[in-house]
């Protein structure tokens, strides 16, 4: 029966209920063989999935595991995802921002995909810090600390674990519908009540155009709508990496900065957007202003760090880091680009910057690359910045020399001079989806 189902949406047919169901089961109980899957997988990527199709099959991934309920908690329950970036490492400081405002934020996380970075790639550099809880602890954390920083549980959607693990190795990552569906599966799954997405557009994006980024984040609201999940969508700038760091304990040490009040202009305006965005999905806050001004006062009383600290300390990471970030992993050696004359930076191309991190060993080419967690690109001039001869554009850490001997091309080429700097552009492009 399956080939005449893959045949079907081969030709730009649609599959039943019923049909949508069982291939789900089938996948997950092993009925349905990993070749027919991606033989399937790529029927979508061409013919798509309808509105309907799309609720059937994302309510049959949420249905093949575990669901998380938080009825007990005490405040509302909201979520953030992004769909990745280079340097984005807004969870990190988000999530305790937020929850210091009274929101729970049950985040599951994921690691470094293509030139992307991931959260629990850099989380996992503090020192026995442990992103695979079990739900009893999930919920623990969550409780306790009023946010929890962990990886999907194999109780928890594991149609996702599987399709993904087979979109990743088919080619079959660029879908709208495959992205969609596996966003809000986790996101129902766990329990979230409400939802912000941010999805990047630019050159750092997995979907860097801004039609196919309004596409997804209109089908990410169409289909929370289906769901019962109410979902904000914010389209970002990913043309240029966010903040100074690239990498992994890096990426830490400049999260931590912010909750202590410092950090980079760009990662603290987008954090704070996002969680007031959060803050008045939940009900906590009566308008984006009421709710940067909670998130703002969180910060500066310390409050956000406090609860990073408990949360790292309660998933068994060493709390001494988050006082004293020196105590995250180095790479053995540094080598810094200058500027080969003056100008204005115009571009600094976060899709090579990636990439350029991911062969310093910051990222993963293939699932099974090990992380170097020193491995990193610290940026000494952004876009607009004004540089002369000999000036310090960016610092490559690295462990490996002939691993920097390949990215330090890519480096180099991300960076462009000019006579003057180009028009400032905004960080936030667009916002869908109602607020309440």
């Amino acid at each position: 029966m399956t080939p005449a189902l893959i045949a079907r949406k081969r030709d730009g047919g649609r599959l039943s209920d019923a049909e949508l169901a069982a291939l789900i089961e089938g996948a997950v109980s092993g009925a349905v063989p990993d070749y027919q899957l991606a033989a399937l997988l790529m029927a979508i990527v061409w013919r798509g999935l309808d509105a309907r199709e799309l609720t059937t099959w994302t309510r049959a991934m949420i249905e093949s595991g575990q669901r998380l309920r938080w009825d007990h908690l005490p405040g509302p329950v909201v979520d953030k995802h992004s769909t990745g970036g280079v340097g984005d490492k807004i969870s990190l400081c988000l999530a305790p921002l937020c929850a210091a405002a009274g929101l729970y934020v049950p985040m599951m996380a994921g690691r470094a995909l293509g030139h992307t970075g991931g959260t629990l790639d850099k989380l996992e550099t503090i020192p026995g810090f442990r992103t695979a809880l079990p739900p009893r602890t999930f919920g623990r954390v969550l409780a306790r600390a009023g946010f929890v920083l962990a990886g999907q549980s194999a109780r928890l959607v594991p149609a996702d674990r599987l399709l993904y693990a087979l979109r990743d190795a088919t080619a079959t990552v660029e879908s709208i519908p495959l992205i969609a569906s596996s966003i809000l599966s986790k996101k129902v799954a766990e329990g979230a009540a409400a939802l912000v997405m941010d999805v990047k557009v630019g050159s750092g994006a997995f979907l860097p155009s801004l039609d196919q980024a309004r596409a997804l984040a209109r089908a990410l609201i169409s289909l929370g709508r289906a769901l019962g999940l109410p979902v904000r969508a914010l389209l970002s700038a990913m043309d240029q990496p966010l903040g100074e760091a690239i990498g992994n304990a890096v990426e830490v040490r400049e999260a931590i900065d912010v909750l202590r009040g410092a950090g980079p202009p760009d990662v603290v305006d987008l954090t704070l957007r996002l969680g007031a965005e959060m803050l008045v999905l939940g009900g906590i806050a009566r308008d984006l202003r009421d709710g940067t001004a909670r998130l703002e006062r969180a910060r500066a009383s310390g409050e956000g760090f406090e609860r990073f600290k408990l949360g790292v300390r309660l998933q068994g990471g060493d709390p001494r880091v988050v006082d004293d970030p020196g105590r995250l992993p180095r790479a053995r050696h540094s080598r810094t680009l200058r500027a080969p004359r003056a100008g204005r930076v115009s571009r600094v191309d976060a899709g090579l910057l990636g990439r350029a991190a991911t062969l310093l060993g910051a990222g993963r080419a293939r699932k099974e690359d090990r992380i170097s967690p020193g491995a990193a690109i610290l940026l000494h001039a952004k876009v607009g910045a004004p540089v002369s001869a000999g000036d310090p554009l960016c610092t490559v850490h690295y462990d490996d020399e002939a691993r920097a001997r390949a990215a330090l091309p890519q480096v180099a080429g991300a960076f462009r001079l000019s006579p003057r700097a180009p028009a400032a552009a905004p960080l936030v492009l667009e916002t869908l989806g109602r607020l309440r």
